[in-house]
């Protein structure tokens, strides 16, 4: 039986396997070593798996904020307690995102969903790949970056009235509170990232159109470009941004020159093709 998570900032997806193909899901909420302990993450997953009493003989955890061994270490940890001593592989959401989309080829692999990142896969690694720099400093096209531009535009009056009427419907935002809920409380991406379910329902207006084209630009433009091998290969995304303005974005890499490969909202059952092919 394998046990497959691809962990986002948002979330975390499990799936168990049997080796009849037979499947369950289950979901708990994001585990990011960056900011979550051991106990932490253990004293979370208990009461998800323990009365279920899962045979489980294989763990493969992908995961945001698994950069290398020591913070692969904090998960690691936290899952052998639950399971035993049993082969567990901890990898980074890149990786997995690669390996879901990539298979076994080449190519550009993207993640944008609440954050955002890219590299080269030669089919088997990850040779190269651009520092995403979070939502602050980088993460162009994720969520949380469209988000706060979003929520950045609305109080600025740079939104359209008859847009900003809509969001203050959609949302009851008020100056004190988004101060507070960014600047002074946890995950502030994943609150940023909250407000992109207003694109979804005004893409046709231009001016969310113009947003998404313009993060499209700055995503593709400093990250994908950055990697000569993006010339050649096809350039693929995992996320919910991604899936569901796709046809935007698929414009913006024709623009490029870029070869569109495959766009998938989440990993996971891409995943567990790869590990039963592998």
């Amino acid at each position: 039986m394998i046990l497959l998570a691809d962990s986002g900032s948002t979330k975390t997806d499990w799936l168990v396997s049997d080796d009849f193909g037979e499947t369950r899901r289950f979901q708990s909420s994001g585990i990011n070593p960056f900011f979550r302990s051991t106990d932490d993450i253990l004293a979370e997953l208990k009461p998800l798996f323990q009365d279920q009493h899962l045979p489980v003989e294989e763990i493969y955890f992908y995961g945001a904020g698994v950069v290398n061994e020591e913070k692969a270490a904090v998960i690691r940890q936290a899952l052998v307690a639950l399971f035993g001593d049993i082969k567990c592989e901890i990898s980074s959401d890149v990786l997995g995102a690669a390996r879901a989309a990539c298979g076994h080829e080449p190519g550009i692999a993207c993640i944008m969903g609440t954050g955002s990142n890219a590299c080269y896969y030669d089919g088997s690694t990850i040779v190269k790949g651009i520092p995403p720099m979070g939502f602050i400093l980088g993460d162009e096209g994720s969520g949380a970056v469209i988000g706060r531009q979003l929520i950045g535009d609305y109080f600025k009056n740079v939104m359209p009235d008859e847009l900003r009427t809509k969001f203050y419907q959609r949302f009851g935002v008020e100056k004190d509170a988004v101060l507070e809920r960014v600047y002074r409380t946890e995950k502030p991406n994943k609150y940023l990232a909250s407000f992109t379910v207003f694109l979804s329902e005004e893409v046709e207006h231009s001016y969310c159109k113009k947003l998404l084209q313009d993060q499209f630009h700055a995503f593709v433009s400093r990250n994908v470009v950055q990697m000569v091998e993006a010339k050649n290969v096809p350039v693929n995304f995992i996320g919910s941004i991604a899936y569901h303005f796709q046809d935007i974005l698929k414009d913006e890499l024709q623009k490029k020159g870029l070869t569109a490969g495959i766009i998938l909202k989440e990993p996971i059952e891409a995943l567990l093709d790869y590990h039963f092919q592998h």
